[in-house]
């Protein structure tokens, strides 16, 4: 079944095409992509020319079931994350939001992984 969709999803997502046009992940500087929904966070961060997931984090997973999509856990969230890509040697990545705009839980969760010392 394809969904139809509203105006507010195709608006983002020619955001989001709009700003992977000028984005891309290397080994060095691989990309932290986020996705959210109204019930969980995701986020990933990818090496795009070997095609491979680093690490990723969301809160479906067991230790992090108690956050809630919002501004303070998304930092939490985030400064998980800066912890799990310390342990790989990873300092600096390139941040994609997805076509989601900077603000509340995206920007939370930027912020929260530069509390933990990634730079982007």
């Amino acid at each position: 079944m394809i969904r139809k969709l509203n105006d507010k999803d195709r608006r983002r997502l020619k955001r989001k095409v709009h700003i992977r046009k000028n984005l891309h992940g290397t080994a060095l500087r691989p990309r932290m992509t986020v996705t959210r929904s109204n019930s969980n966070l995701y986020v990933q961060v990818i090496d795009d020319e070997a095609g491979k997931t680093l690490a990723a984090i969301s809160t479906l997973e067991k230790d992090f079931a108690a956050l809630k999509p919002n501004v303070k856990d998304a930092e939490k969230l985030g400064e998980a994350m800066g912890q799990r890509l310390k342990e790989k040697e990873i300092t600096t990545v390139v941040f994609d939001r997805n076509g989601y705009f900077y603000h509340g839980v995206v920007k939370a969760l930027a912020d929260g992984a530069r509390k933990a010392g990634i730079v982007f």
